[in-house]
């Protein structure tokens, strides 16, 4: 690559980060506000495993809300079931995991 072609590179990849700056701000907002909310949904199952109505009840969050954010974390082993309770799937963090 030439320093013209390395320049046309730079100059390039400015105008596309200042393009997306909006862009980049809210996605980075909008992951912070995910893990505040997985942070509370997680505090409550260090006394043991909880349902989702449990934690609904403790954090004031909607159940749809707690399921949706449970159901990413079992996707990457932050989260698994640890029984049941009555027709409830009772949730935990796997051992390691802080």
């Amino acid at each position: 690559m030439t320093k013209e072609d390395a320049k046309k590179r730079a100059i390039f990849l400015k105008n596309l980060r200042a393009q997306h700056e909006e862009t980049v701000e809210r996605t980075q907002t909008l992951l912070k506000e995910q893990k505040a909310i997985r942070r509370q949904i997680c505090q409550p199952m260090r006394d043991g495993p909880k349902t989702i109505p449990e934690l609904a009840q403790i954090t004031g969050l909607p159940g749809n809300e707690i399921l949706w954010h449970i159901t990413a974390m079992k996707k990457y082993d932050l989260i698994v079931e640890a029984g049941m309770c009555a027709e409830y799937y009772l949730y935990q963090r796997p051992e390691g995991v802080k």
